[in-house]
């Protein structure tokens, strides 16, 4: 079962998605009820609510998604590493392999 939130943001499916929402609905408790227990001002307190669930939102969801880029960047890098590790293996372009003094003189 999928969860759309505003109609277009597939809760379920979208990375970071889920977990900016949860924060984000933190967030919004904080800062209302902060503002609140600090000014007696419901109306006011309801409007800081909802920009503080924007805000934490929008934050934790550009710091989610840049780590998963990151993420993603690491994993492609050892994916080829791998591949060329397999490819290299055993010839004399393998990196571990121990060059003896003949094979040193020649390269």
């Amino acid at each position: 079962q999928s969860f759309k939130l505003l109609g277009f943001l597939d809760v379920k499916n979208v990375p970071c998605a889920r977990e900016s929402v949860l924060y984000g609905s933190l967030g919004s408790l904080v800062t209302g009820l902060g503002h609140f227990l600090a000014t007696s001002r419901v109306r006011r307190s309801c409007d800081v609510a909802v920009g503080g669930f924007i805000c934490t939102m929008l934050g934790y969801w550009f710091y989610c998604r840049y780590n998963l880029a990151q993420q993603r960047i690491r994993q492609r890098m050892l994916k080829e590493g791998m591949k060329n590790r397999v490819l290299f293996e055993g010839s004399y372009l393998d990196p571990e392999k121990e060059q003896t003094g003949s094979e040193r003189s020649n390269s």
